[in-house]
């Protein structure tokens, strides 16, 4: 209409100026002398727009209309998928056809956050299912204890083992909530970052569990070279604590060994840790980063773990930005790898770290 109006006035303007305005006002008998370009005058002009301008208003509406829905109808696709992702449905897509457009793009982009919505929702489930089920084991067991002891009718027969077994069973169930803890506090990243060298990192862990190692007849070697990040100095303990604990308890009697390097790498920081072992498959390898599961059975450790360790080392590299990857050594055993982003060299260089100044 607008576009319409301009270009009549210019009409009027440069050809029809010299013409009295009321000469321009249309009549009703002006209105069938429209299409008869032998019979034009001022008059039949002004009648000329109010029909070319009504003739705008309406196609202009109607094709307005059309077009708008047809533009538009991805988007109520996307609005009816939103709606039902309100309401805790995360399984319906959109999966919008046509031409790679902002609609298709944005339509991708919300299928694509459902999907891992939808994963994360699973993984939540079912971690707090099996550490409902893990936590429930130990209480079930002080439950039976008690109950056997009060019905016991010697009250000091066996009260000494009937404590040590509840003292086991409780530092299980106090074990378990600190892992469940401290995974969902990596998993919320509430901490403050500092500047960290994961090789002083790997050799305090290690320091930390060369008791365990002895005990169990397995050599760990060390090497590499400063690998400055930025993160959590508690996590990324943990993380390479619970790396190491894991390589020498599943590791060969007597005989076994453990391999723990750092690298830094341009853009990146790399500690590797890998122990000899039995001969694991890509399955097996595939689920040991689930909480309380291996393969597909259920984690029953004998050494006094709780079924979280890798889990929580997934966790506190997946919160410092990094990523843990597990496989499967040909000479038998696991290789876990996690690499982290690397600090700036003008900070690295310049802070210490852990409390100590980086190397040269």
């Amino acid at each position: 209409m607008l576009a319409g109006s301009l270009l009549l006035a210019i009409v009027w303007v440069f050809l029809l100026r010299n013409y009295p305005a009321s000469s321009l006002v249309p009549r009703l008998s002006d209105f069938p002398r429209v299409l008869d370009p032998t019979n034009f005058g001022p008059s039949v002009f002004g009648a000329a727009v109010v029909v070319v301008l009504a003739f705008l208003l309406v196609f202009g509406l109607v094709a307005g209309w059309l077009l708008a829905g047809r533009m538009l109808a991805p988007l109520t696709r996307i609005t009816d998928a939103t709606r039902m992702a309100a309401t805790g449905s995360l399984s319906h897509r959109i999966r919008l056809e046509g031409p790679s457009d902002e609609f298709r793009e944005l339509a991708d982009s919300f299928d694509a956050m459902l999907e891992r919505l939808e994963a994360q929702v699973a993984e939540q489930q079912r971690f707090a299912a099996n550490a409902s089920h893990e936590l429930r084991t130990p209480l079930a067991i002080t439950q039976t204890l008690l109950d056997v002891a009060r019905n016991d009718p010697g009250p000091d027969r066996g009260s000494g083992e009937l404590v040590d077994r509840l003292h086991a069973v409780n530092s299980r169930a106090i074990d378990l909530t600190e892992a469940l803890l401290l995974l969902s506090r990596a998993d919320k990243r509430s901490f403050v970052p500092e500047h960290v060298d994961l090789s002083l990192i790997a050799e305090e862990a290690t320091e930390t569990l060369l008791l365990l190692a002895e005990g169990r007849g397995v050599t760990i070697e060390t090497s590499g070279d400063a690998a400055p990040t930025v993160g959590s100095p508690a996590l990324l303990l943990q993380m390479a604590t619970n790396l190491v604990h894991n390589a020498v308890v599943h590791n060969l009697p007597d005989q076994g060994t453990v391999w723990v390097t750092t690298s830094a790498h341009r853009g990146t920081v790399v500690i590797t840790i890998e122990n000899s072992g039995e001969q694991l498959t890509p399955q097996l390898v595939a689920t040991l980063a689930e909480p309380f599961q291996r393969g597909s059975k259920r984690i029953r450790t004998d050494h006094g773990g709780v079924g979280l360790g890798l889990a929580i080392v997934k966790s506190i590299a997946q919160a410092h930005n990094g990523t843990l990857t597990l496989s499967a050594r040909a000479a038998g055993g696991l290789r876990a790898t996690v690499q982290l982003p690397a600090a700036p060299p003008q900070l690295a260089d310049d802070r210490p770290v852990n409390g100590r100044a980086l190397p040269p």
